[in-house]
């Protein structure tokens, strides 16, 4: 069974994107959580945001599908703004957001959550990216039974 995961790359006026601190790890991410049955993902970020940050967001496109078959996960991320006049307000799973330039991430950032940002500024900066899929297509999974 797949696990579905959701993350929201959120940037602010000055080109620099929002990170999480998780409260059960000394790990900072982009904001986001599973996908809930039932849920589409667009809306299953939605919630999270709201959950993870007490923000309402709008959801301008999705920028990358990263999928993990030897993990069995499958993660979207999206380009989000957060709707005016919001503040942002940690809950359990967030102690502190912060807007980070690129190339001041934390060093404790997330490897596979500075590549997704990674790809967004390639895309942003040159057009769509190309990223190398390793292992089993979704549909090849699907035909397998394991999606």
């Amino acid at each position: 069974m797949f696990s579905i995961g959701l993350f929201a790359i959120i940037t602010d006026g000055e080109n620099r994107v929002l990170l999480c601190h998780r409260t059960d790890y000394d790990l900072w991410n982009l904001p986001g959580g599973g996908m809930e049955h039932g849920e589409t993902p667009w809306k299953g970020v939605v919630r999270e945001m709201k959950e993870e940050l007490g923000v309402d967001i709008e959801v301008e496109r999705l920028v990358d599908v990263a999928c993990k078959p030897h993990e069995n996960d499958i993660i979207f991320t999206f380009l989000c703004d957060i709707a005016p006049n919001q503040a942002i307000k940690t809950g359990d799973d967030v102690d502190r957001a912060e807007f980070f330039e690129f190339d001041r991430f934390p060093g404790n950032t997330s490897p596979r959550h500075k590549e997704r940002v990674k790809g967004f500024l390639e895309q942003v900066c040159k057009g769509a990216a190309l990223r190398k899929q390793m292992g089993k297509s979704t549909v090849e999974l699907i035909w397998e039974g394991k999606f």
